[in-house]
């Protein structure tokens, strides 16, 4: 394998991809990181490489960027998988996908655990339509909400889910409990108890338990809003210990021997930086962490020559370069031999200045078509006009103004380049390194960047390729 594929060491486990996502029991597939390593992506071309080995897959993400859909050419993607065309399905794989639609997933949860009345209530109920369409934490628990469903369908060999956005790694994981407790905790409660007493005697437990928080809360959420909550409260009574059951059932889940974790991080500080609290944090939870996939790699075909010694033969080509272009346009800088430079010019040479300053046109004589070169045609500007032995304006400019930079002037900005590029590769070799010194029993693998962004299935196939790559292999 050439060097512009892979820069993992030897000592670092390689991840192996293709006895990951081949294996029957592995059946989840959970890529999280922080945002913009290219989760999306690897989800997708994981996606795309286990069908056409034969599994049946669905890839559920939570990217309302719509670059999957447009990547598996898809129009687009909602909550319901759709199959993807265009993909080998010769050794018996499909490849389906969706997009969370996140307000109809809570939807969906009410209709299924509330009867007909009691769920046309909750869906009108102005604070239920604000909580499920942005409350904190509610698309990562939606997440896993449907990644539940799509499990308990057992329609799929695999489920690849890509993960929220998100600014830190622990959202992921603390949001389901979080949103859980929310619906399921004391505040909650304490806005059923009226409800639940009933009538008069509900105000009377109310005004004399909580006078003073029922004032602060109407201060700071408005009567109506106050009243959307309890309203809501009262009707999702029967729903709140599901939420909690649903959100340990999810953990149990991703905890379970058949779900793997991988990492997606680029090769940056900060990027590995949250890919190791990840790390960790999944470690502290008992959650299955299958490996690493450090994304846009970059590489070199030249990586013998060092960047030290691209700038040094730069610098000697620069050097080199100057000195031709000083002793062209300075051909004869001594003195004339025979000749005394600190003396003037013998009477033999004087009338012949003169005699050329005589004839050398006064100002303003251009238009007459006189210059110390000959004769110029101004009207046909060619240089065949010119006296015998004159040379042209076009061979003078020529001489003077080169085209195109020379072969060295090539040699040197491109040897410069490659030092850029052998700088960046060190920087992200000593990046990883310090991962990897962190969690050397982490297992790793490297995509190399791609010249372009990822828009179609055959780009996702090359990422595939790229992510289940032996940095072990060698060429023949």
């Amino acid at each position: 394998m050439t060097s512009d594929n892979t820069t993992l060491d030897a000592s670092a486990p390689w991840l192996e991809v293709d006895t990951l996502i081949d294996d029957p029991h592995t059946r989840i597939v959970v890529c999280c990181g922080s945002g913009g390593v290219g989760k999306t992506t690897t989800a997708a071309a994981l996606g795309v490489r286990a069908a056409e080995r034969g599994r049946k897959v669905v890839v559920l993400t939570i990217d309302p960027a719509r670059r999957l859909a447009q990547s598996m050419g898809i129009s687009e993607l909602d909550n319901v998988p759709r199959q993807v065309k265009g993909v080998d399905e010769s050794a018996g794989g499909e490849l389906h996908a969706m997009m969370l639609d996140m307000k109809r997933t809570f939807d969906e949860i009410v209709e299924g655990h509330a009867d007909a009345d009691r769920a046309r209530a909750i869906l009108e109920n102005p604070f239920y339509q604000s909580l499920s369409a942005g409350f904190a934490g509610t698309q990562e628990y939606m997440a896993m909400e449907k990644l539940g469903q799509l499990r308990a369908n057992d329609e799929w060999d695999l489920i690849i889910v890509d993960t929220p956005p998100s600014r830190s790694a622990l959202d992921f994981l603390d949001a389901p409990k979080r949103l859980g407790s929310f619906l399921d905790g004391k505040f909650i409660r304490v806005l059923m108890a009226p409800a639940k007493v009933g009538g008069r005697a509900g105000m009377k437990f109310l005004n004399v338990g909580m006078s003073m928080m029922t004032g602060t809360l109407s201060k700071l959420m408005g009567g109506q809003l106050l009243r959307d909550v309890q309203t809501f409260v009262a009707a999702m009574d029967t729903m709140f210990g599901g939420f909690r059951t649903r959100a340990d059932a999810t953990y149990r889940l991703l905890q379970a021997p058949g779900t793997a974790f991988l990492v997606v991080a680029a090769p940056e500080r900060d990027a590995l930086r949250e890919a190791a609290y990840f790390v960790e944090r999944l470690a502290a939870e008992q959650m299955p962490l299958a490996g690493l996939v450090l994304n846009r790699v970059h590489g070199s075909g030249a990586a013998q020559l060092s960047a030290e010694r691209a700038l040094a033969a730069a610098e000697a080509l620069t050097d080199r370069m100057a000195e031709d272009i000083h002793a062209d346009t300075h051909p004869d800088t001594g003195p004339h031999p025979g000749a005394d430079a600190g003396t003037a010019p013998d009477a033999a040479t004087a009338p012949a200045a003169d005699s050329a300053a005589e004839a050398a046109p006064p100002p303003g004589r251009a238009e007459n078509n006189l210059e110390t070169t000959g004769i110029v045609d101004l009207d046909g500007g060619k240089a065949g006009s010119r006296t015998a032995g004159s040379p042209s304006p076009a061979a003078a400019a020529e001489h003077v103004t080169p085209t195109s930079p020379s072969a060295a002037q090539l040699a040197a900005g491109l040897l410069r380049l490659h030092a850029e590029r052998m700088q960046v590769l060190a920087r992200e070799r000593r990046t990883r390194d310090r991962f990897t010194a962190l969690h050397p029993e982490v297992p790793v693998t490297e995509v190399a960047a791609l010249p372009g962004d990822v828009h179609d299935l055959a780009g996702l196939r090359a990422i595939g390729d790229r992510l289940a790559l032996n940095p072990t292999a060698t060429d023949d």
